[in-house]
């Protein structure tokens, strides 16, 4: 049975409120920020599917108002039937699928008609793991974070960067001549990984280090998903945090063996 969540700031704020829920396996935190600093609107989204062996989670930062996010949300839903059996499908298949499919979402006229309709434009981070394999498709500044010990030994975490002058709605990449965006695909390795996406209010919180990938995965590391998305969002908290901030954030185990040099 799949379970899914879809959710953007403009129907309920957070504002001064710290949320966390569960969506199969996928912890879902978001924090509106502090009025105190001069928060008044939420803008954030996020969208979650799961099912059997994989998730596909989505958060979206928007500009001025929370539409374009909004709009992204329902397109997706309107294909979920469609992407929901491309996840299925075997996992090569499924991988190479996924991009075409969505470039198609974001290209089709009809969409980018609607983007020009209304307020503002939104960051958009879409990733989808299946089996072993992470994939995603980032327009803008939202970031994927993958903490497992052999990745962090090497000082790997970020699999995306921050990616400035990007996005979706009113002021749209997919309406120019080459649109711009990123994706990567990635092997899980064995053992224990923790995923996690979020908005940019977690980075660029005042008297926190969390620019800093390592200071992230300090809070991760040795607890349950929950309590680590709750530390995170408790901390921006009190430091006085004015954005909001939005963290989709699960495990996963990998049996198999991943890819190794050849003179291991």
């Amino acid at each position: 049975m799949n379970s899914g969540i879809s959710w953007v700031g403009s129907e309920r704020s957070y504002i001064d409120e710290l949320n966390y829920c569960q969506v199969g396996r996928v912890g879902v935190g978001r924090f509106g920020g502090n009025s105190s600093s001069g928060q008044d609107k939420n803008e954030d989204g996020c969208l979650v599917w799961t099912g059997y062996d994989w998730e596909l989670s989505m958060v979206l930062d928007a500009h001025k108002t929370a539409e374009s996010a909004d709009l992204v949300i329902k397109e997706f839903k309107q294909h979920r039937f469609i992407l929901e059996r491309i996840i299925e499908e075997p996992v090569g298949d499924a991988i190479r699928a996924l991009q075409e499919t969505i470039l198609s979402i974001f290209q089709h006229e009809d969409f980018r008609q609607r983007c020009q309709e209304v307020t503002g434009e939104t960051a958009c981070l879409i990733v989808v793991r299946k089996a072993k394999y992470v994939w995603w498709f980032s327009v803008g500044d939202c970031v994927l974070y993958l903490i497992h010990s052999e990745l962090e030994a090497l000082g790997e975490y970020k699999q995306n960067h921050r990616s400035f002058y990007e996005w979706i709605g009113e002021v749209n990449t997919f309406d120019a001549v080459v649109p711009c965006y990123s994706t990567g695909t990635k092997e899980l390795r064995k053992g224990t990984t923790i995923l996690l996406l979020t908005t940019d209010g977690l980075i660029e919180c005042p008297n926190t280090h969390f620019h800093s990938s390592v200071e992230v995965a300090k809070r991760m590391k040795g607890n349950s998903v929950s309590d680590g998305v709750r530390q995170l969002l408790w901390e921006i908290k009190e430091n006085g945090v004015r954005d909001s901030t939005t963290i989709l954030s699960w495990e996963i185990d990998i049996e198999e063996n991943a890819t190794m040099p050849s003179d291991r």
